[in-house]
């Protein structure tokens, strides 16, 4: 009698085994899931942000046409450097070891876009001609814009 109690013992201990490490197949299965879904919307949010940024970086590239459209008095002038600096320090936070020769690839990159389709409405009487505006471009190598 004994022996057969001791074997019904046995046999639930190893139906709680089974369950109990089902049950950790199961949460380990959903832990990966969850995992996964949240480091495919990390890179999504990161994504996001880099385009963001870029927007918003396209946006300071036509604000600084403007600006430099309208400062032709001598104390525009002056504005414009002002303004001009103020953005650069803030890309020089963002991009720490920056140098100005990149800051200047960059905006100019950005400017380039900006200015091609300005261009495209302008009527063909005044606009510059294209080897013009390419010979105001700083030279830049590959990695810097």
């Amino acid at each position: 009698m004994n022996i057969l109690k001791t074997l019904r013992n046995l046999a639930l201990v190893g139906w709680l085994c089974v369950v109990m490490t089902s049950i950790a197949l199961g949460a380990t299965i959903l832990a990966l899931k969850l995992a996964a879904t949240v480091t495919t919307m990390t890179a999504k949010v990161a994504a996001t942000a880099a385009a963001h940024r870029k927007q918003l970086a396209k946006a300071k590239a036509k604000a600084r046409l403007r600006r430099a459209l309208v400062a032709v008095p001598v104390a525009g002038v002056g504005a414009a450097f002002y303004f001009e600096e103020q953005d650069y320090q803030e890309w020089l936070a963002e991009n720490p070891g920056g140098t100005r020769q990149q800051y200047a690839c960059e905006v100019a990159a950005l400017s380039a876009e900006v200015i091609d389709e300005w261009l495209q409405e302008m009527p063909e009487k005044v606009r510059p001609s294209e080897e013009w505006l390419l010979s105001q471009v700083p030279e830049c190598e590959e990695g810097e814009t």
